[in-house]
């Protein structure tokens, strides 16, 4: 049986519209930032964590002691960003915070990881734009080539393991693994 699409609304993205959204700065900002951000922490080349943390803080974001960002990482908006102390950022870590993303203290990052806070409506011609905030809270590691979706809240010492989607909220001390994410074990800590 053949399916007419002929009074089916379609996505038509010539009527997208995100003026609603605020980056939170100005152009020029935006716009120093988008080189900053390629020449000092896209750019594999550049080891200097003390001076990558201390562009983070110049451009609005607020750092703990001892976070440690690995070369290769992306961050959109660092104005919308807030990490806490001996916090680790591996290598090809992409922060896309269109919202604000918290990450607390002795989090890890690992390499390859994406924290997405934007996502789309579907259900909309549209396809209008829709953010949500993340929440890493105090001891979450987050895997190796793992994505934490818009609105989660990975609660304290929870951990999503490699590749692994999470698509909701992360209870504490709980492992979580797979796509989308499920919760396997309780993280028992010696």
């Amino acid at each position: 049986m053949e399916t007419t699409t002929a009074n089916i609304e379609k996505v038509d993205l010539s009527r997208f519209n995100n003026s609603w959204y605020s980056p939170g700065a100005s152009i020029f900002k935006r716009s120093t930032w988008f080189f900053i951000n390629a020449i000092f922490f896209i750019n594999p080349l550049n080891p200097f964590n003390g001076l990558k943390t201390a562009l983070l803080r110049a451009f609005g974001s607020k750092i703990g002691r001892g976070v440690v960002v690995k070369p290769n990482v992306n961050i959109k908006y660092p104005w919308k960003l807030t990490i806490g102390n001996n916090v680790w950022i591996g290598e090809g870590v992409w922060i896309d915070n269109l919202a604000p993303v918290f990450i607390g203290d002795n989090t890890s990052i690992s390499q390859g990881a994406l924290l997405l806070t934007g996502s789309h409506n579907y259900k909309n011609v549209e396809f209008d734009l829709m953010v949500k905030d993340i929440n890493l809270e105090d001891g979450v590691w987050i895997g190796a080539k793992s994505i934490v979706c818009p609105g989660v809240t990975c609660r304290s010492h929870s951990i999503l393991t490699v590749g692994s989607v999470a698509t909701k909220d992360l209870e504490s001390y709980f492992i979580y693994q797979g796509v989308p994410a499920e919760k396997k074990r309780k993280r028992i800590m010696n």
